[in-house]
């Protein structure tokens, strides 16, 4: 989840480009309908954002069982509100990712908590069980 259009963009090409589906979402209430919505494996999310940020969205995941493990981006570092980073990471992140970032960096997170992409036999499997209402 991320605001900034051009690195929500970004991001989307580096994941689907590294054969991962993606949901985007442009604020943390879009995040929470769209989880609430599609079954994720992994959250991506933004600290700010409008409309519910990503510590809003963290007090949300925490309750979702199975949670997907979440990386927690920030470009704020230190400040007045403190690490904000390391605030996500208490309230459950799995990983923190400081802005800016190389999306070689990104992948390696990517596949070090959901492992490498599913087959494409794997992925038409998926998805016909989802179909069928099975997991």
């Amino acid at each position: 989840m991320e605001d900034d259009p051009a690195l929500s963009r970004v991001l989307e090409v580096v994941l689907r480009r590294a054969g991962y589906p993606v949901v985007l979402a442009t604020n943390g209430r879009a995040a929470m309908d769209a989880i609430a919505r599609h079954r994720v494996v992994l959250v991506i999310s933004d600290i700010f954002m409008p409309e519910g940020d990503g510590l809003e969205l963290l007090n949300f995941l925490r309750l979702l069982k199975p949670r997907p493990p979440i990386v927690a981006m920030s470009g704020a570092g230190v400040g007045r509100l403190g690490n904000m980073l390391e605030m996500a990471g208490a309230l459950g992140a799995a990983r923190m990712l400081p802005k800016p970032f190389a999306p070689s960096e990104l992948l390696a997170l990517v596949r070090e908590l959901v492992g490498p992409p599913a087959a494409p036999t794997e992925k038409i499997s998926q998805q016909v069980a989802e179909r069928m209402g099975r997991e």
